[in-house]
């Protein structure tokens, strides 16, 4: 693959689309082609006559704190007069900030991109970064679509004719980036570096962590490669993000490798920097190596933490391997590492699908005890647990304390009550529960309906069945392979040839047909031929 820039991978996050803008940019080793664009010089007129006299007057005003003579004055007031008195004031900050916002108030049509780009150069060289962050996120949310390259070109424009700092684009450059304008944050970052302006790696880092928050982890990638190589030294935060990136893309070797150097870059790795990579190999079922890495932490004299823990409980847990989940439990609590809401609901959870609720139970009295407070997730394991068993009274008594709780029931709640009279074989009132559910405002998932045909099929309600593959039909659901076919294969044997063709020809035209069914296969060997002149039909 042929080397590209970082403008070349600038996208429209706005609508989503990852289409790269190709152009071509400045590339090689910093300090050999790297030839920054000198900083141009804007001159503006000087006020003359009338203009003159209504700024000193003024700015009389202004330095003896008179804001009712100014008030007496705002009538005349027009931008350009506006931007002369900020340039007549400007190394008085607080002041300068004080007659922005009173502009403000009296007509806000008064501040111009010009006026903006002038109290930020104020604020920010006098490191005033939030009001300056605060009159930025005002100009961004205003929407205007060629805004952001107008903004960066004023501000370049008045750099010079307000003394400023670098600094001011780098806010830019920042606060593009916590509002999540991933296009106008990489365009900024170019033309900063046309003029050979480089953000801060605290700049760089709020970049990074929003990309990754949006999955974005390929334009996390490209845009750590220009840090590298524009030379700005990343921090012990940066890097836990790239290896998380890597995590995120299961490039663990790489996620590695980074750790590794960490060291020579002159980063220490922090307890995040164990508790990311161990995350990664947890999710890839890679539970030795994760169990590895916390040795390691040990050895390298950091403690291991409660996401540490939480961590790896939830990796063994996910693997059905309960016991040493459990034995990890024990093990924190002996080091007085204290367990949290996280750690009790994984574990009560682990147990609960390994259909051992007693246990789940017991944990839940621990947690109770050492007053952890326990949340839906808490509840609904415990459900789970108990429906998995068919203890459907016990499970019903715990939707009552809910209530009590202040929490309300989810989808995954009434999942596990569904799942619980399925469980009892008891179909209607598994589907009455399904259509709470669904007032209740949730939607059910491909797994409640396949309990719910599955649970009809056995109790040889084959007319139920229909009836719940109806609801999907109108929530575009696609039925499951083997599910659709022990649901023909029923209507079949009952004498309901016409009602499994009607809903073949159905789902035939609602594009709900699961890959690999053939009706041929489900009807008997007597009326194959029909049944071939059937598929014909449709």
């Amino acid at each position: 693959m042929k080397n590209i820039s970082f403008r070349q991978f600038s996208t429209s996050f706005s609508s989503g689309v990852k289409q790269p803008i190709f152009e071509p940019r400045i590339t090689g080793i910093l300090g050999r082609n790297w030839k920054p664009l000198p900083v141009p010089h804007k001159t503006i007129p000087e006020p003359k006559g009338q203009d003159l006299d209504f700024v000193n007057v003024a700015h009389s005003h202004l330095i003896h704190s008179d804001w009712a003579k100014l008030d007496l004055l705002s009538s005349g007031l027009t931008p350009f007069r506006v931007k002369h008195i900020l340039l007549k004031i400007q190394k008085d900050h607080v002041l300068s900030h004080e007659f922005f916002k009173w502009v403000g108030v009296k007509k806000a049509s008064l501040h111009t991109l010009e006026t903006h780009s002038m109290i930020l150069h104020i604020l920010t060289r006098n490191g005033k970064f939030k009001s300056a962050e605060s009159i930025l996120r005002g100009i961004i949310v205003s929407g205007s679509i060629d805004l952001p390259p107008k903004l960066f070109d004023e501000i370049l424009y008045s750099y010079r004719i307000c003394d400023s700092s670098p600094v001011v684009f780098d806010l830019l450059f920042k606060t593009f980036a916590h509002v999540r304008k991933f296009r106008n944050a990489s365009d900024t970052f170019c033309r900063m570096k046309d003029y050979g302006f480089l953000p801060r790696v605290e700049s760089c880092n709020a970049y990074i962590s929003s990309l990754l928050d949006l999955d974005r982890v390929d334009v996390t990638f490209t845009f750590y490669k220009e840090m590298q190589r524009y030379r700005i030294s990343p921090n012990v935060y940066t890097l836990n993000m790239v290896i998380r990136a890597y995590c995120k893309s299961g490039k663990l070797d790489k996620a590695l490798q980074v750790f590794k150097e960490m060291e020579s870059m002159g980063c220490s790795p922090t307890v995040a920097s164990y508790n990311t990579l161990i995350a990664g190999y947890c999710n890839k079922g890679l539970l030795s190596f994760a169990m590895k890495l916390k040795s390691l932490m040990g050895k390298n004299g950091i403690l291991p933490d409660v996401v540490t823990f939480n961590t790896l409980i939830n990796g063994f847990c996910k693997e059905g391997k309960v016991s040493e989940a459990n034995k990890l439990f024990s093990e924190m609590k002996s080091i007085n590492v204290a367990p949290n809401t996280v750690t009790y609901n994984t574990l009560i959870n682990g147990y609960s699908q390994g259909g051992n609720a007693d246990i789940g139970a017991k944990l839940y009295e621990e947690m109770t005890k050492n007053q952890v407070k326990a949340d839906i997730l808490t509840y609904n394991a415990l459900i789970l647990g108990l429906c998995k068993e068919g203890k459907t009274k016990k499970a019903a008594n715990l939707v009552k304390e809910l209530d009590k709780e202040n929490l309300v029931p989810n989808v995954s709640t009434f999942s596990a009550l569904i799942g619980g009279q399925c469980v009892r074989k008891n179909s209607d009132r598994a589907f009455q529960l399904y259509k709470s559910m669904v007032r209740a405002g949730y939607h059910p998932n491909e797994h409640t309906f396949g309990m719910l045909i599955s649970t009809f099929c056995k109790n040889k309600d084959f007319d139920g069945a229909v009836q719940v593959l109806r609801e999907m039909f109108d929530r575009l659901i696609v039925p499951d392979l083997g599910m659709l076919t022990v649901l023909c294969e029923g209507l079949h044997k009952s004498g309901k040839q016409k009602l499994v063709m009607s809903l073949c020809s159905e789902m035939e035209v609602r594009r709900l047909m699961p890959e690999g069914f053939d009706i041929a296969k489900v009807i008997c060997p007597g009326t194959m031929n029909e049944n071939k002149a059937f598929n014909v039909d449709l």
